[in-house]
């Protein structure tokens, strides 16, 4: 874990090091502001919670979060700096781990950078604040899960752009995996038990119920197998591509 943490302190130092951070940060604040009061209707709503403010967090980070991930591997490919981290005495999975970390742990503070607004419910009315914390805690589980996705995508070019595109497209057909917009593509020939299987996947399903307050050992299983499964398959993604 020392050089997990090593990887991870370089590369969240790096997001600061340029203007790339501080963009993200303001760009989501200014978002999610604008999502939640004008097209949640918080005021309006006339109910003291952030229901509205959650609600948008999927589609804030369908672009949001692939505009962050797109560069953890594609631009280690371009400028060739992988194979010199891969001199080092660092394995490929503790690479892979610690940058995905600091790709975490950077958006988690912008999630929390949204703090006013649970202080203006609260000065609003009572709000349930064990729902709202709880809220919190899916949001930034969604966000690892759309992370690691980009992460995988970023492995597989080396074009920035290319990266952003694949995990869009990769994240959104998560997010509707429940949906008959997904569904109906498999309706027609495969078998009831695998669309099961896909609706079961959708992102907004886990989350809704998280959102609500809920915590559901299933759905906080679903976001950690998620992570591992496309970190892991970032991991071989890098190794096949080794020598490209």
């Amino acid at each position: 874990m020392r050089n997990v943490g090593i990887i991870m302190r370089r590369e969240l130092a790096s997001y600061f090091a340029t203007p790339l951070a501080y963009v993200f940060i303001v760009i989501f604040l200014f978002l999610a502001n604008v999502f939640t009061f004008y097209l949640g209707h918080l005021y309006e709503s006339g109910q003291a919670d952030l229901y509205p403010f959650f609600t948008f967090h999927p589609w804030l980070y369908l672009f949001l979060i692939p505009a962050i991930s797109m560069k953890l591997w594609s631009e280690e490919r371009k400028s060739g700096s992988i194979e010199l981290l891969m001199t080092q005495p660092v394995e490929l999975s503790e690479a892979v781990l610690g940058k995905f970390l600091a790709a975490w742990i950077f958006t988690a503070l912008a999630v929390a950078l949204t703090f006013p607004l649970w202080i203006t419910v609260n000065y609003l009315g009572h709000p349930d604040n064990g729902a709202i914390l709880t809220a919190y805690l899916g949001s930034i589980m969604l966000a690892g899960g759309f992370l690691a996705i980009g992460s995988c995508m970023s492995a597989l070019t080396r074009n920035q752009v290319v990266a952003f595109i694949l995990a869009v497209v990769a994240c959104f057909m998560f997010l509707l995996a429940g949906f008959p917009l997904v569904l109906d593509v498999f309706r027609s020939w495969a078998p009831q038990p695998l669309i099961d299987a896909v609706a079961s996947l959708s992102f907004l399903t886990h989350f809704e119920s998280i959102q609500k307050g809920v915590i559901d050992l299933r759905d906080l299983l679903y976001f950690a197998m998620l992570i591992a499964f496309f970190l892991l398959a970032t991991a071989i993604a890098l190794e096949l591509r080794k020598a490209d």
